[in-house]
């Protein structure tokens, strides 16, 4: 499915939580921490005075809270602002 953005939004997969530690032990779901990288699906046009500099295909961190989770098609994404991102890997 293409996604289309407006302005300085940006629509981010986010990695799947880490379920096991190295050595093996399993991590209750409670006990997860949400993730904060994800790889760019889709980039708005941007502002007129902030240009985007997140493309299409970019791995990012992102702040904790940041953005807000949508579910389409049983994929979760989050829709947040270019500013939430934190660094582009």
């Amino acid at each position: 499915m293409a996604f289309k953005t407006v302005l300085d939004k940006i629509i981010v997969e986010p990695v799947e939580a880490v379920k096991k530690t190295a050595s093996g032990i399993i991590i209750p779901d409670s006990a997860q921490e949400k993730p904060q990288q994800g790889k760019v699906v889709a980039v708005g046009t941007g502002k007129a005075d902030e240009s985007m500099e997140v493309k299409v295909g970019d791995t990012v961190l992102y702040s904790k809270y940041a953005g807000s989770e949508v579910e389409i098609e049983s994929n979760k994404y989050l829709i947040m602002k270019q500013s939430d991102v934190l660094v582009i890997l």
